[in-house]
């Protein structure tokens, strides 16, 4: 059985890697900290008896000595900037305690740069490992720094022109499952320590550009002025419009640059990203559509030059229905089929081969920040429930 004392001991070594005093860290994919995350990967597969490999996207495989294909248990260690100590990590540390405490052979994976907070790469590493990664747009993104993400890759060891061959290595892998904080309360609510889930939302991230012109703040009337951040206020306000009008649909206005950001200037530019998330499909995409009008309505009206681009979508996932039933045998009996609205790379992968998660209660329901937080004896409950797993698949 899988204690919280052996998951403590597993998360000491991570806990502090990125981590500032005021409890926020910050692993971004391809840095130094991302770097001595992987130090401590490896550390856990000596002590498991595992053998350590890098994939041509980077991700981080651990592997038994028994031929393949495998069962994999994983996660992600990068995390968002100032974001919580759990998100992914927990994961990796709770998949190599079922590999350590399994009779019979289990992999794990660290997937490079789920977050995608430097490069807005969203699940980078499985999407390259089941080819469904645009390579050539993924390799000519930049960081705020102005740093490639090519050049990113080749400093950190990792060949870029060999991103075409990481789907050669899903044969490898026979299913995987991942072990995640529930980042909500939903687990909380229903009173139990540890969940499967059932399927991901569909989830999309727009990218906004609005071109107007700088003037003075003072002395140009209303009618003369081609203001885009006036134009970018309207157009969020449109889009949490439109979410209203569709049920349990999420609507984010997640980032804002403009330009001069002067307070007696006019703004000339706004970079705007949204993200919208909705139960099924068919509801993201009228929101979408909905969406694309307005904003291009209001530009029009105050005169600024609008490119409007997807940087992200997926249509969300639903888990394998005898992974959902096989980890919900060994997790407590009153645990919901959830429905996650953030994005994992167990549902990459879901596209791809046989793949499942289980959520560790979150009391607070906060993630992606400091104050993130769970028992460590819930996260026992996930992860022996996906041992439980492994020795049936076994």
């Amino acid at each position: 059985m899988i204690t919280a004392e052996q998951l403590a001991q597993r998360m000491a070594g991570i806990e502090p890697i990125g981590r500032a005093p005021d409890g926020a860290t910050t692993r971004l994919a391809w840095t130094r900290e991302d770097a001595a995350a992987r130090a401590w990967f490896a550390q856990q597969a000596q002590g498991a008896g595992l053998t350590v490999q890098r994939d041509p996207a980077g991700n981080l495989w651990a592997t038994p000595a028994a031929p393949g294909p495998w069962w994999a248990v994983g996660s992600h260690l990068d995390s968002v900037r100032d974001g919580g100590r759990y998100d992914g990590a927990l994961g990796v540390a709770a998949a190599f305690a079922v590999a350590a405490g399994s009779a019979h052979p289990v992999a794990v994976i660290s997937f490079a740069d789920e977050e995608g907070a430097r490069f807005n790469t969203p699940t980078f590493g499985s999407r390259a490992l089941t080819g469904a990664l645009d390579v050539a747009d993924a390799l000519a993104r930049v960081d705020q720094d102005g740093v490639s993400l090519r050049d990113a890759l080749r400093d950190d060891g990792v060949d870029p022109d060999g991103l075409v061959r990481a789907p050669a290595w899903l044969d490898r892998l026979r299913g995987f499952v991942e072990l995640h904080i529930d980042q909500t309360r939903d687990l909380a609510v229903a009173g139990v320590a540890a969940g499967p889930v059932a399927r991901l939302a569909a989830r999309t991230r727009l990218q906004l550009r609005l071109d107007g012109q700088a003037d003075h703040a003072g002395t140009t009337p209303r009618d003369d002025r081609r203001d885009a951040l006036m134009a970018a206020a309207r157009i969020v306000v449109a889009g949490d419009d439109a979410a209203r009008q569709r049920p349990e649909m999420r609507f984010t206005p997640a980032r804002i640059e403009v330009d001069p950001n002067v307070a007696t200037t006019i703004a000339r530019q706004v970079r705007l990203w949204v993200d919208a998330r909705a139960p099924e499909p068919i509801q993201l995409q009228t929101w979408v559509d909905a969406f694309s009008l307005e904003a291009a309505r209001v530009a029009a009206a105050h005169r600024v030059r609008l490119d409007l681009r997807t940087a992200s979508f997926s249509p969300g996932t639903t888990f394998d229905q005898a992974v959902f039933d096989g980890l919900a045998r060994h997790l407590p009996a009153a645990a919901p089929g959830l429905v996650c609205f953030a994005g994992h790379d167990a549902g990459i992968v879901a596209a791809a081969r046989p793949a499942g998660m289980a959520f560790v209660r979150n009391h607070d329901g906060i993630s992606h920040a400091p104050q993130e937080d769970v028992s460590l004896q819930d996260a026992a409950t996930g992860a022996d429930a996906i041992r439980a797993f492994m020795e049936d698949q076994a």
